[in-house]
């Protein structure tokens, strides 16, 4: 269904921008996740990140041409006045904490009850636990995550930007379910106006309203590893 793009944007149709954003604790790896999505890279002297950045990749996703916008910001707290800003316009939120640091993960209801508060309320959430590369230093259990994920209704998976290992998928699981709810409002909207133009939302930042979101059962998402 879906397809990896390539890093680099070439001057190709764009059929869809959807923006997502990264949030979490400062140190949880979020810079790391995104420059491995973004650019296949890993640093290990990687700085914290000052005020906001984004990334972009292009990728396929049933045919359609997706150009994914990732913004990163500092998790530290005197950033946190570009909030509104920074969720505006947001359609996918991963919510990123360090599996050897417990504290990162407490705090993941706080950054939860701020997304909702700012952001669109459809928005789709992975929670994602990160650095599974050090489960000899685990000190957050995954059974407790993804506890949290199902009574939150979030996505869940834990990654390793180091290793690369579900990465890729946590990006994806994010944007193909961003992509199934639009696809399903243009068909809604076409049933809706006869032999509407389904072509209304092609190329333009998506914002969806509406129903909340539907999120498929957990039980096949949440432990793939």
């Amino acid at each position: 269904m879906a397809s990896g793009g390539g890093y680099g944007d070439a001057n190709q149709r764009i059929d869809y921008v959807f923006k997502v954003v990264l949030i979490g604790d400062s140190a949880v790896g979020k810079s790391q996740i995104l420059a491995r999505f973004s650019r296949n890279e890993f640093s290990l002297d990687s700085k914290s990140t000052i005020g906001v950045e984004f990334q972009t990749r292009t990728l396929v996703i049933d045919h359609k041409t997706v150009k994914a916008q990732i913004w990163d910001t500092a998790g530290q707290e005197r950033y946190r006045a570009v909030t509104s800003a920074y969720y505006r316009g947001a359609v996918g939120a991963m919510l990123v904490y360090d599996i050897t640091k417990r504290q990162t993960f407490d705090h993941i209801p706080r950054w939860l009850e701020e997304l909702r508060n700012h952001a669109d309320k459809n928005i789709v959430i992975i929670l994602v636990g990160n650095k599974s590369d050090l489960e000899n230093q685990r000190d957050v259990p995954t059974e407790d995550a993804k506890e949290f994920a199902e009574k939150e209704g979030l996505f869940f998976l834990e990654t390793s930007a180091l290793q690369a290992t579900n990465v890729e998928a946590s990006f994806m699981t994010v944007l193909t379910e961003i992509y199934n709810i639009v696809n399903k409002k243009n068909l809604a909207a076409d049933e809706s106006q006869g032999n509407g133009n389904s072509a209304s939302l092609l190329g333009q930042k998506i914002i969806i309203p509406g129903p909340a979101q539907e999120i498929p059962a957990k039980s096949n998402m949440c432990c793939q590893s």
